[in-house]
């Protein structure tokens, strides 16, 4: 039995939560009614809750209002899609419930969960009934009513949790899209999985397993590497104590700048750590000392390990050192440097793929963010590209409407001006860079006429089933090709050939002026070509360009103008 909620409980009902959902993340995914392999529910939601994992595991917190408050800052820094960012609202919220909390009784948990649901509902822009919204809303409702006649904190939360089911098995009937697939909404079912965990630290249950491949260093790819190709020989890695919490490393950053490359400083008051590539470590060492005292330093020869794993050798390296750099990542996020305004405007783009990225840097974008159909970034993500534009007001285009929330949720978190262009797709987001008047007077008016050119521009796009599915009086096999326009399901087919020619067809009849054909990773430039050929002998009168995009996943990304 459990009347108090402390902040080391919390972290085990974190940790605990964050297992649960990680462990059943595929069969949320397998949840979402649109069999599109993108950003998918399950994934975006165990990816956020596991970033607060990563920083609790540092700590220790000694009260509950600080486990609390770490949780819900790394979730609102690592929110991923529109489904994590609402995960981030309700612990933003019950962090704020708990707030100057050492521990807390059931009553206060029941009505820290209900001010959670307030902060994702007020976040919300058009709150749809049928989702986690709905789920969260009535679990909570119940602990506070259950609160009244009970001070057990598991007895409180399990009557939440149960509510929360009877009413997610609702959601097939409150949202026509689920009732049609047959299926509960995966981000109700996703919150629920959390609480679970949370209610089985509480019991003292043990953590469920959950196999998945560790997280990977930064380091470099020898495999992809021969000796003379690496420029700067030897990965160095240190920790130094500050000095003084307010020392500068500005001018370190450069000197470490002038001798070598892949640099990473991530700092908080006590101390900094570095990653560095270089040829003269012992010069680099040496030089960080006049900022503090040095503590611990690796040092890996690149071109050495290179050789040994060309000839099938032992690759040396300093394992026992590499909590040290894993360390040194992640202050990397909560580190990251401040571009000081050199202009006016920036603008950041989202989006995969090197050929697209290059159409938006032509157009006059700053900074590019990888991710769009297949990974969805997370806010920390968006954040630091914003934060690396020397601007005063930064534009973001995030170009995919599962990003827009991620990025409107980086206004609170930087010194910029941030203004979100709310792009959903790619065509969108190269439109809006094709209609910014670089020298207008004020922010307010580049984002009306990019805002604006949004609806002069269609979208289609082709891709596969990632499942079976039936959607939309669709009988769709997993492998089969898929092509949305505007974003809703336009047809399937087993031909790729037979598909592009009926959306050559459709984009006949809409009478475009002028159409691009975006052709990704998996397409060779002669298949490309046969795809454009397809649209131009449908469109005789249009112009029909083709542009290498290199984006994954999605065969074509289409745009008629």
């Amino acid at each position: 039995m459990n009347e108090q909620i402390t902040g080391a409980l919390f972290k085990q009902m974190i940790l605990h939560g964050a297992a649960a959902i990680t462990a059943q993340k595929q069969a949320i995914n397998d949840l979402n009614v649109f069999p599109v392999p993108d950003g998918d529910t399950g994934t975006n939601m165990s990816m956020t809750i596991g970033t607060a994992v990563t920083e609790l595991r540092k700590t220790e917190p000694a009260t509950l209002t600080q486990a609390a408050d770490l949780t819900a800052s790394a979730l609102l820094r690592g929110a991923r899609g529109n489904s994590g960012v609402i995960l981030s609202l309700l612990f933003r919220g019950l962090s704020k419930g708990l707030k100057g909390k050492e521990t807390a009784t059931a009553g206060d948990f029941a009505a820290a969960m209900q001010q959670g649901v307030s902060s994702a509902y007020k976040a919300v822009m058009k709150p749809a009934e049928g989702t986690v919204l709905t789920v969260s809303r009535l679990a909570a409702k119940r602990a506070v009513e259950a609160a009244e006649a009970e001070t057990d904190v598991e007895t409180v939360l399990d009557e939440s949790i149960k509510e929360g089911y009877a009413a997610l098995a609702q959601t097939v009937e409150m949202n026509p899209v689920l009732k049609k697939a047959g299926v509960v909404d995966a981000g109700g079912k996703g919150y629920l999985l959390i609480l679970e965990g949370m209610l089985a630290a509480m019991r003292g249950e043990p953590l469920p397993e959950v196999s998945e491949e560790a997280p990977q260093s930064a380091k470099a790819d020898f495999a992809a590497l021969s000796a003379e190709e690496i420029t700067f020989a030897f990965d160095t890695v240190f920790i130094v104590r500050k000095s003084a919490p307010d020392i500068s490393l500005e001018p370190f950053r450069a000197y470490l700048n002038s001798i070598g490359d892949s640099l990473v400083i991530g700092e908080d008051d006590e101390a900094f750590k570095v990653h560095v590539h270089t040829n003269i470590p012992g010069a680099a060492l040496t030089e960080s000392q006049k900022y503090g005292t040095l503590e611990l330093a690796k040092i890996e020869n690149m071109r050495t390990q290179a050789e040994d794993l060309a000839a099938g050798r032992h690759v040396q390296s300093t394992d026992d050192l590499d909590a040290v750099e894993a360390a040194l990542e992640s202050g990397q996020e909560k580190g990251h440097t401040v571009a000081a305004p050199e202009k006016k405007y920036g603008f950041l783009a989202v989006c995969a793929g090197e050929g697209l990225k290059s159409v938006f840097m032509d157009l006059g974008a700053d900074g590019v963010v990888s991710g769009g159909q297949t990974m969805n970034p997370s806010t920390e993500s968006i954040l630091e590209g914003v934060d690396a534009i020397p601007a005063e007001t930064v534009f973001v285009l995030p170009n995919n409407g599962n990003i827009i929330m991620a990025a409107q949720q980086c206004q609170g978190l930087t010194e910029k001006n941030l203004v979100v262009i709310p792009s959903k797709t790619v065509p969108q987001g190269i439109t809006a860079m094709m209609n910014v008047d670089f020298e207008a007077p004020a922010p307010e008016d580049i984002a009306a006429a990019m805002t604006e050119s949004l609806s002069s521009v269609a979208t289609a796009q082709v891709t596969y089933a990632a499942r079976d599915s039936e959607f939309d009086g669709f009988d769709i096999k997993e492998g089969d090709y898929l092509a949305l326009d505007e974003g809703k399901l336009f047809g399937t087919d087993t031909s790729l050939d037979d598909l592009l020619r009926r959306l050559a067809t459709a984009a006949s009849e809409k009478e475009s002026s002028f159409i691009s054909l975006y052709f990704g990773e998996d397409v060779k430039e002669d298949e490309a070509e046969k795809a454009r050929e397809i649209f131009q002998e449908a469109c005789p009168e249009t112009e029909v360009a083709l542009l290498s995009g290199g984006q994954p996943v999605y065969y074509y990304i289409i745009s008629l103008e």
